[in-house]
């Protein structure tokens, strides 16, 4: 408990500012970026508990000595690319509802839906 200020904690917090910011902004693309917010949240806590000092890469035959282990590494990478096409996926149904709705307010575009149908 030498330094309180460390990736993990940093991640923890990163989490719940999205999860503010996607619960209190009725904005939408507000709520994107609050969703990229909570996601490198998430990477970045998962990234720090992997964290030993002085490992190494498991490459080679050093097995006795510490090393890293590459799995968690691996997944955060893929979670980076699958955050990416989400980001991407839910900008271009933001532009389809602000064409078709005219407006970036969750609960308005909903009413205006709702006298559509």
């Amino acid at each position: 408990m030498d330094n309180i200020i460390n990736g993990e904690t940093i991640g923890v917090a990163l989490f719940f500012i999205g999860m503010y910011g996607l619960l209190a902004r009725r904005n939408i693309i507000k709520s994107v970026i609050s969703m990229g917010i909570i996601q490198s949240g998430i990477i970045l806590f998962f990234l720090t508990i992997n964290y030993t000092k002085n490992s190494i890469p498991p490459i080679g035959e050093n097995i006795e000595k510490v090393t890293s282990d590459p799995l968690p590494q691996a997944l955060m990478i893929t979670a980076v690319v699958i955050g990416i096409s989400i980001t991407a996926v839910s900008l271009t149904m933001f532009i389809t509802l602000y064409h078709r709705y005219g407006t970036t307010n969750w609960h308005k575009a909903t009413k205006k839906r709702g006298e559509n149908i």
